[in-house]
């Protein structure tokens, strides 16, 4: 296995109190930013809220460089899957092409998390990092990516980023490509029979991750 390059490094500040979790990163951006997503634009994501509440206090501070960054956002999502009761664990080393395994309940998924902050024409990019090397089946089950500037996550299975060396996503444009993975956290606690044709679900994988992905039935019951 290739040694990745970009979530080594030196180690985090880390803060915990109390028995909740509770995220709240501080990631200076690599690349640039839109100028349109700066400040406090409108998304479309109902439950960043819901990630501050809590008393376990993480924090993620990173400088501007890759390795870093990469750290801050495995913090960020560590605690967020925390928050969501979803189980995870972190393989020892960095040497694997995949930070985290899921446990679903009947079998255990191997998770890439990624940071998006380079931004180009109002679409955010994401890459594999490994010099070229693409995202692919043997070495990951889900591509994660964290799209910093907004906080918006994507929970994206590997099937739709096989064969891809970036990934690029546009969180103010419903039609945009990985729109229906936007906070898909449902998607670490299901089979992939339960996954729904073309990734769009008849019914709520799951219940028991209290928070609703783009495309879940019960979301657009409510609107």
């Amino acid at each position: 296995m290739r040694k990745r390059s970009d979530n080594s490094g030196n180690g985090l500040d880390r803060d915990f109190q109390g028995h909740q979790t509770k995220v709240n990163p501080n990631v200076k951006g690599v690349g640039q930013e839109c100028p349109t997503h700066t400040g406090n634009s409108h998304t479309g994501n109902s439950h960043t809220g819901n990630l501050h509440a809590g008393g376990i206090s993480l924090q993620a501070v990173a400088d501007d460089t890759n390795k870093r960054m990469g750290e801050a956002v495995e913090a960020a999502f560590l605690a967020r899957v925390c928050k969501l009761r979803i189980p995870v664990c972190k393989p020892w080393g960095d040497s694997e092409r995949y930070d985290f395994v899921v446990d679903w309940g009947s079998g255990f998924w191997r998770v890439q998390v990624k940071g998006g902050t380079y931004c180009e024409r109002r679409k955010y990019q994401a890459g594999a990092g490994g010099k070229g090397k693409p995202f692919t089946k043997g070495d990951m089950d889900f591509v994660v990516v964290h799209i910093v500037p907004v906080d918006v996550w994507y929970v994206i299975p590997i099937e739709m980023a096989e064969g891809l060396v970036k990934l690029w996503f546009n969180p103010r444009s419903t039609r945009a490509r990985f729109e229906k993975y936007r906070e898909a956290w449902c998607l670490l606690d299901c089979p992939r029979e339960e996954r729904g044709r073309r990734d769009i679900p008849g019914e709520c994988r799951s219940e028991d991750v209290k928070v609703r992905c783009a495309v879940c039935p019960l979301r657009k019951s409510k609107s």
